[in-house]
């Protein structure tokens, strides 16, 4: 009998909130936390604008003290600050009521620690080999992020990272739940988390002509998925945490269940290294294979939180791709992209919006797309613009999908006993 998989625990810190109520409650609200950069002087660039975390040093403390974050680059620190705030809300502890060996961490990446990177590669050519901040390796390699929330937590299962670009927190999602399944583990740390927000990280976007720079003056208006005056992405950081159990472990200890994880796929376009395969192809693949490893027809999903980056390629194609998946019932159910509100987060990205996922099922809210004011023509589903709605929810697909071709798919639906 196949192992069920619930989620019991969340955490986040992102542009709009350094919790998971402050930020649910943004983007009920139809909140967006892009604005002009800070992290560095943006001026010569094509793309001026980002959704930033913002206070992060001073509002850390609760779950990461200044010794320890001054040992790591922004995406390992914001992933053990929403690591602990899940396992907290989780009611978890290790050695408490969580073995140390049954509890693994497993988070997706996309680029790592580029803030370290460009740091040592300065202090290299300004001063010499000698001259390298001695931290720099551990706190620039992507294995880090997991590493250290695993040492923060005290857990000592499986612990690595997956690299699939913007579909890394979708795609650790997933791998945990199948160590779930075959019984390594009894609990897994996972998400995404991302910290990009970098000279390196906007001028490398830039140049691939990828982000917004029509909306500088203007950015809560940049990041408009499905929109026809889209323009391209705006960059997003933060983390995106989520603690799934297996259900027996978790009803023993009398766990709080929001959700259970039903199904999820994983695919490959093998076509193109920056572009989405024109006819959906891998992302087809994906939605099917999270379909059947869920055991559900396609009008059994109520709600699709949607890659949705507001690139001019990305939004009808995935459109396209639902359109084949789901047949007449893609014009029934609800589509929306909350990264109009939290910019792309890249890695991170599959963590937070399985949590908006997960809330949308508690709270029966169709999160809103953003910045909708003419749809193109090819984008001709429900997008839920603007302005959240209520409704019943019982099944929601959450959608990533990422350079390199790689697509990541999960389905989260009510938990009944």
């Amino acid at each position: 009998m196949k192992k069920r998989i619930v989620i019991t625990g969340l955490g986040t810190v992102n542009s709009l909130g350094h919790n998971v109520e402050d930020t649910w409650k943004a983007i009920q609200e139809g909140q967006i936390g892009i604005g002009p950069i800070t992290k560095f002087d943006a001026s010569d660039y094509p793309a001026k604008i980002a959704a930033e975390v913002k206070n992060f040093t001073e509002s850390r403390g609760k779950y990461l003290d200044s010794k320890d974050a001054r040992k790591m680059d922004d995406f390992s620190a914001f992933a053990v600050y929403a690591g602990k705030q899940a396992m907290e809300d989780a009611g978890l502890e290790v050695g408490k009521n969580i073995d140390p060996e049954n509890i693994g961490v497993i988070l997706g990446n996309g680029i790592g620690g580029l803030t370290s990177l460009e740091l040592a590669y300065e202090k290299l050519l300004s001063a010499g080999p000698s001259r390298i901040p001695p931290m720099t390796i551990p706190k620039l390699i992507i294995n880090e992020a997991p590493a250290n929330t695993a040492i923060a937590l005290g857990a000592q299962g499986p612990c690595y990272a997956l690299v699939t670009a913007c579909a890394a927190g979708t795609d650790a999602i997933g791998d945990a739940a199948r160590l779930i399944e075959h019984g390594i583990i009894d609990v897994a740390v996972t998400g995404g988390t991302e910290a990009s927000i970098t000279k390196m990280g906007i001028g490398g976007f830039c140049v691939l002509h990828a982000l917004s720079t029509k909306y500088n003056d203007t950015p809560q208006e940049a990041s408009r998925p499905f929109d026809k005056d889209r323009d391209g992405f705006v960059m997003g950081e933060g983390a995106g945490i989520l603690i799934l159990e297996e259900l027996e472990h978790a009803k023993k200890r009398g766990a709080t269940i929001y959700a259970e994880l039903a199904g999820s796929g994983m695919s490959c376009d093998a076509d193109h290294l920056t572009a989405p395969h024109p006819e959906g192809r891998g992302a087809i693949a994906a939605m099917k294979m999270a379909l059947s490893m869920a055991d559900m027809d396609p009008k059994d999903i109520d709600y699709i939180n949607a890659h949705g980056t507001s690139t001019p390629v990305n939004d009808p194609t995935e459109t396209l791709a639902i359109k084949k998946v789901f047949g007449d019932h893609a014009y029934k159910l609800k589509v929306s992209s909350t990264k109009s509100m939290t910019g792309h987060c890249v890695g991170a990205a599959g963590g937070i919006e399985a949590i908006f996922s997960i809330l949308s099922i508690r709270d029966g809210v169709f999160p809103p797309t953003m910045n909708i004011n003419e749809t193109d023509e090819r984008c001709d589903l429900d997008y839920v613009p603007n302005k959240a709605q209520k409704g019943s929810i019982n099944a929601v697909m959450s959608n990533s999908l990422g350079f390199g071709g790689h697509n990541g798919i999960v389905i989260f639906k009510k938990y009944e006993d």
